[in-house]
């Protein structure tokens, strides 16, 4: 089987790396039309089976042609990219997978469903870390209950040495970071999906030490479909970013200000939207490529056997200084390459749009991970475990 890899940025090269070191795909195809970024990552992983491909995806002709003879791909691109990739690998019969990161664009890629199921085609939007793992850790939840009271998800990628002013280094496309901030939150709440503001709801999350009390509050997309699939198994269901104290009001100052708007603005007789000058000053001021640390913490309580019970998942995973690849990187881009080779041996054989609390075995993906030194901590109290 051949797969291909859309984006040569920091989780196509996690994803590429983990194709490399645990996948059987006959070629791996690297795409990008940035030749200075698939250079780079030329230097960084080496094998027989990589092909590097400078193609612009825009040019979707060209892309319909290549993807004839790719069986899976994956787009590690802007969220924005996804839809038209998606549409196009149904007509190629290309099995897709991507990060997600929106929830209109996943929306958009639902719609697509049967006719993906009619061409035997399957289409995994939200595969990462949040939405993605968080979803597989909610259908375990979900499996092992006969009756969930709630489930709260709480994730954040942090520098691991942080400096102000936000306490914050870029772990991912900027725009992505802001459109979690901007766009409204999701909420389950007894059969009743509400739409609530980010940067909103702050609580303090523990977590064991150095890190102790941080803060956690409303964002955009982490739990994306989760509220549907489960309205009728969970009673309440939300998501929140792990930050350093501190960290959302001064972003939310940022969006107060106006500095988060798509509409362009004339300046000096020149016009820019504030959007790009923010994601452009972010990228200039903000840390990257330092020492990272993901933080997960799940929490759930609900009802088996006619006894109450409580599951607590923690994550804790650090930057691999060995081979340069941060934690976000390892926690976004593994479990995409992970359910991608489920599909190749055949461990998925669902087909359609089906997001990952859908179609990824718990298990399996636990014990991949595990595998990859990524350790999801399952502790239960009630029942003397199940």
């Amino acid at each position: 089987m051949n797969i291909v890899v859309f984006g040569a940025g920091m989780m196509g090269k996690a994803i590429l790396y983990d194709l490399c070191q645990h996948s059987n795909f006959d070629t791996i195809t690297l795409v990008d039309k940035n030749k200075q970024a698939i250079q780079n990552i030329e230097k960084f992983i080496r094998d027989r089976r990589i092909i590097f491909l400078n193609l612009d995806i825009t040019k979707t002709n060209s892309v319909k042609i290549f993807l004839k003879d790719q069986d899976i791909a994956i787009s590690a691109l802007p969220y924005m990219f996804n839809y038209e990739l998606a549409k196009i690998a149904i007509e190629t019969k290309t099995h897709f997978l991507d990060l997600g990161g929106n929830n209109d664009i996943v929306e958009r890629e639902m719609s697509l469903a049967k006719k993906a199921k009619r061409e035997n085609v399957l289409i995994i939007p939200d595969c990462g870390l949040a939405p993605g793992l968080a979803s597989v850790i909610t259908r375990d939840i979900v499996d092992k209950m006969d009756h969930v009271d709630y489930v709260k998800i709480r994730v954040g990628g942090l520098p691991l040495h942080p400096k102000p002013p936000l306490n914050y280094q870029i772990v991912f496309s900027p725009y992505g970071l802001i459109n979690e901030y901007v766009e409204d939150a999701i909420v389950l709440d007894h059969g009743n999906i509400i739409r609530k503001k980010s940067l909103t709801d702050i609580e303090t999350v523990e977590f064991p030490e150095p890190f102790g009390k941080m803060e956690a509050f409303l964002t955009s997309g982490g739990c994306s479909t989760l509220s549907y699939t489960y309205k009728d198994k969970i009673d309440y269901l939300d998501y929140k970013t792990v930050r350093y104290p501190g960290h959302c009001e001064k972003f939310k100052l940022l969006v107060d200000l106006g500095l988060t708007k798509k509409e362009k603005i004339v300046i000096n007789g020149g016009s820019i939207a504030p959007i790009d000058f923010l994601a452009r000053i972010l990228l200039e001021s903000l840390p990257k490529n330092e020492p990272d640390v993901v933080l997960l913490k799940i929490l759930s309580k609900g009802e088996l056997n006619g006894e109450k019970c409580k599951i607590e998942y923690t994550m804790i995973d650090y930057y691999d200084e060995r081979n340069k690849i941060t934690a976000m990187m390892r926690t976004t881009g593994y479990p995409t390459s992970i359910t991608a080779q489920m599909i190749e041996r055949g461990d998925i054989t669902e087909r359609g749009v089906l997001t990952p609390e859908k179609v990824v075995p718990p298990d399996i993906m636990f014990e991949e991970l595990r595998k990859r030194g990524i350790d999801v901590k399952r502790k239960i109290d009630g029942l003397g475990g199940i």
